[in-house]
């Protein structure tokens, strides 16, 4: 049977978000629950794998606290776990920005629902923003989208004092994985004075799931953070795979480049590999040769 992944996330004040954690860990351990659960006092973040029933049942269970009862997920289906391990964490953010003045809970942009998305983006007086970093980007992105080129989220409010004005942009419209960084962005440009701001509710995941491929304004895949890589349309399983040197996603035509070395190096870090780490990584491909070869 295949397996469910589900992601979700919610900004709601968790004062006691420590106290969840071992029950969280020891529910989805019972449940053989794969992935990872994030905590903090500004709420959770997650994305996990299982059957679908236990997928039904962690859901349940964290619904079961009145702070979480609306906690909505997105979910794809798939043949392997795409996680190694189950991790419930602490953390200080949910999604780390380091901005305090970024703060869901006194205010946010305006939800624009998958269905409402290529309207408002579509409009010329809109700036279109993607709010995830250049990796990701590189893999496809909405039409006529901005690409910041940060290497993590902590770059962004770098990248909106030193481009983007309140009284020129009067439109901004912004969109990101999931929804959580480009929610949180937008907490932080409404704190910055930027009057209009819009970004796109359950993120890009919710938009290939919903909106059909003839309609769509996506173009290229979609980069996840576990074992899948990407997803397209329909959060069908995408074509990349990823460099176990660098974590970059790659696709056939990186792999037929000269610079490509299974588990060693790849287009986007042989420049940067040194000798050192090429020893490591060359140790490293062949223990997993030889554990295939044990069927490990």
């Amino acid at each position: 049977m295949p397996l469910t992944v589900a992601s979700f996330y919610k900004f709601v004040r968790l004062d006691n978000y420590a106290d969840k954690r071992e029950p969280i860990l020891m529910f989805c351990r019972s449940h053989g629950i794969r992935g990872t659960i994030l905590l903090a006092e500004e709420g959770i973040n997650g994305t996990i794998a299982g059957s679908a029933e236990a997928i039904h049942a962690v859901l349940a269970f964290l619904k079961s606290d009145p702070r979480l009862a609306d906690l909505e997920h997105k979910a794809s289906l798939t043949d392997e776990f795409p996680f190694e391990r189950l991790k419930v964490k602490l953390k200080k953010e949910i999604v780390t920005l380091g901005k305090p003045e970024a703060d869901p809970h006194q205010q946010v942009g305006i939800y624009v629902s998958p269905q409402e998305w290529n309207q408002i983006i579509s409009d010329p007086e809109v700036v279109l923003i993607d709010t995830r970093n250049d990796y990701e980007v590189s893999i496809g992105t909405f039409h006529k989208a901005i690409n910041p080129k940060t290497k993590s989220f902590r770059e962004f409010p770098n990248y909106v004092q030193q481009h983007l004005d309140p009284a020129k942009h009067k439109k901004v419209a912004m969109f990101c994985t999931g929804g959580i960084r480009c929610e949180k962005a937008s907490s932080y440009m409404k704190s910055q004075g930027f009057q209009e701001v819009y970004h796109l509710k359950g993120g890009i995941l919710k938009y290939l799931e919903e909106v059909p491929a003839a309609e769509s304004l996506w173009q290229g895949e979609c980069f996840v953070f576990d074992e899948r890589i990407s997803v397209q349309h329909a959060l069908e399983p995408g074509s990349y795979e990823m460099c176990r040197s660098c974590g970059h996603p790659i696709s056939e035509a990186d792999k037929a480049s000269s610079d490509y070395e299974e588990g060693i190096s790849c287009p986007y870090c042989l420049d940067t590999l040194t000798p050192e780490k090429r020893s490591r990584q060359q140790e490293r491909q062949r223990q997993l040769e030889y554990a295939k070869k044990r069927n490990k």
